[in-house]
């Protein structure tokens, strides 16, 4: 009897764990929560005014260098975002124990689903980028982001 039962709460969990894939992933794109107010800014500004480190390192400076060859087009310099285009990345909702490093990864991998933002869901990135130079960049946005006080 022990058994018959164990196997009906594995199945029900099973279920369960499978709609929530399935409706995370094809739920529909709904209204984002924003938390900056960018009704006076024009499409392209920086959304957040980034502190830089007095110096980055080894690792992050590398990263920098594939940020701003890949990511700042979207992200802005410095991941301070461009309104009306890409949110900035050096904001609180990105702290690594909201948005940790692996849902930097999946993002820049799979794309990721409107959630925080109203800007649409994001592409997976184009250019292909060793987990390394995605590493390094993840760094690079966890200095600035200490830098700014988010941690």
């Amino acid at each position: 009897m022990k058994v018959k039962k164990t196997w009906r709460i594995l199945l029900a969990v099973a279920c369960l764990g499978a709609a929530f894939l399935l409706f995370s992933r094809f739920a529909p794109v709904g209204s984002a929560v924003q938390t900056l107010e960018t009704t006076s800014m024009k499409t392209g500004d920086a959304m957040v005014e980034v502190r830089l480190p007095a110096a980055l390192s080894a690792k992050a400076a590398a990263g920098k260098t594939y940020f701003d060859a890949v990511c700042a087009s979207c992200h802005g310099a410095n991941a301070a975002g461009q309104d009306g285009i890409a949110p900035p990345l050096v904001h609180k909702i990105y702290e690594p124990s909201h948005h940790g490093d692996a849902a930097f990864l999946v993002a820049v991998r799979d794309g990721a689903r409107q959630h925080h933002w109203s800007f649409g869901s994001m592409l997976p990135v184009e250019q292909k980028l060793t987990d390394g130079e995605i590493a390094s960049i993840i760094l690079y946005v966890r200095e600035l982001q200490r830098e700014n006080g988010i941690m």
